[in-house]
């Protein structure tokens, strides 16, 4: 069954050209000179995509988008403008519009368009939870957003709506809350799902390798680059590239990503011709990116261009009725991962949990049941367990400083350090286990259990 498409311009060439290359797709199209015609094949025809010049005789496109929005709300609207209206486009896109395409049109940037509003999921498609907290998602949304509080029900609502959109999105939240979990969801909701989903941590490349990562080189292009490499951009062509800890990016890169971003385009590190982009882009910091602006620390111009819609994921303070749920589903998941008993929270370790202000949010509450499960005793998590307390700084300086700039990942860096003592003590006990947990203070259970999570066995 053919797409319907609504053409809306008041220039005939550029409906001639919509409608040949629609054509071509299998699509039909319906041919609007303004704003009241485009009204009343609205009125008359369900549409699977509406492309609309920004300026016609009788309106301005964004009052359409708006129009269309209200009434036809499961209805996508492409905007097409002037080239280098970047203002226009954003605000198209913050009026609701799928996405936008530049004068004069490059058929592949509008095919890529077009493919990408037919593949949108159905209105009947909503965001909805596991029925329990013991269920796993299923492996097509694994990243499903856990929860019954109203704030993760809101997020799950804006989540669904920003899915059948490509417009950049901002999403911002404490560490650990479940940023990239949200990014996730996003992409698998919206029709670039199919299609790779790339995350970056921008705070974890070096600077000078920056260029090559994000938009790939060429063969030669220097010393070492002993093969054509393709960047994230590249890679996530058909999905979505999802920029983390944005507000790390340095400000000579800032300059790049944001014609990248503007000309939907990248050139190889010692390519001379750009290479065409078709990719989604979510970004993400714990920091506040608007004081990053005011602090000359981000440009302005590319945060306007990624800050197009901004989704707030709740922290877990935010949301405490959910942590029971949460720690439900956690326990399961670590005794169905690493095939060891299933374990219980006594009633004060949970009333513990919901006193505790998690400044570290899901993550840590994850963090903090994995080392609770390898200490209970007798398949119950009781209070001490937890170990919800921080633990005491050393008394003397020398002993607490970490050269910080030695540090890729904290997550490795503590790895290595637990990896070392295990080792230490199992070579030290000649490989007995039992002595060896005996050792290092921890039960044989949960011994058994790092060697399975570390890899060591």
């Amino acid at each position: 069954m053919n797409q319907h498409v609504l053409i809306i311009d008041d220039e005939p060439d550029i409906r001639e050209l919509l409608d040949i290359t629609l054509m071509r797709m299998g699509a039909d199209a319906k041919l609007a000179e303004n704003i009241t015609q485009a009204k009343h094949f609205l009125e008359t025809q369900k549409f699977d995509l509406c492309l609309t010049d920004m300026n016609l005789p009788d309106g301005n496109g964004i009052d359409l988008v708006a129009h269309i929005q209200k009434n036809y709300p499961d209805t996508p609207v492409a905007v097409i403008t002037a080239y280098g209206s970047m203002e226009t486009a954003i605000t198209a896109l913050k009026a609701g519009a799928f996405d936008f395409v530049s004068k004069p049109i490059d058929l592949q940037h509008l095919r890529d368009l077009v493919q990408s509003a037919f593949k949108l999921p159905t209105p009947e498609s909503t965001l909805k939870g596991p029925e329990s907290a013991n269920q796993q998602p299923s492996s097509n949304t694994a990243s499903k957003i856990l929860g019954e509080s109203k704030a993760v029900q809101l997020l799950r609502k804006q989540v669904a709506k920003l899915a059948r959109s490509q417009a950049p999105v901002y999403i911002h939240g404490e560490s650990g809350s479940g940023k990239e979990l949200a990014a996730r969801l996003i992409h698998d909701l919206g029709p670039r799902a199919e299609g790779p989903f790339i995350a970056v941590n921008c705070g974890a490349i070096p600077s000078e390798l920056m260029e090559s990562e994000f938009f790939g080189h060429k063969k030669g292009a220097f010393t070492g680059a002993t093969e054509n490499k393709e960047g994230f951009f590249q890679a996530a062509s058909g999905g979505t590239l999802f920029l983390d800890e944005v507000a790390d990016l340095p400000l000579a890169m800032q300059v790049k990503l944001l014609r990248a971003l503007q000309e939907k385009s990248v050139r190889p590190v010692g390519e001379q011709k750009e290479v065409s982009i078709d990719v989604r882009i979510l970004s993400a910091t714990h920091k506040d990116l608007s004081l990053e602006v005011d602090e000359g620390r981000f440009r302005q111009d590319l945060f306007y261009r990624i800050n197009v819609i901004t989704l707030n994921v709740p922290s877990l303070r935010e949301r405490p009725e959910d942590i029971e749920l949460l720690a439900s589903y956690m326990l399961d998941k670590i005794a169905s991962e690493w095939q060891m008993e299933q374990i219980a929270l006594e009633p004060s370790a949970m009333s513990a949990l919901l006193d505790y202000p998690f400044p570290g949010n899901i993550r840590e509450l994850q963090n903090i049941l994995e080392r609770a499960y390898t200490l209970c005793e007798d398949d119950v998590i009781c209070v001490d367990d937890l170990q919800l307390p921080t633990i005491k700084a050393s008394t003397t300086r020398e002993d607490t400083e970490v050269d910080i700039a030695e540090i890729e990942s904290l997550d490795h860096y503590l790895e290595n350090i637990e990896k070392k003592a295990i080792q230490q003590a199992l070579e030290e006990t000649r490989w007995n286990k039992t002595a060896a947990a005996k050792r290092l203070g921890i039960t044989f259970r949960a011994l058994r259990y790092k060697l399975k999570k570390l890899n060591m066995e």
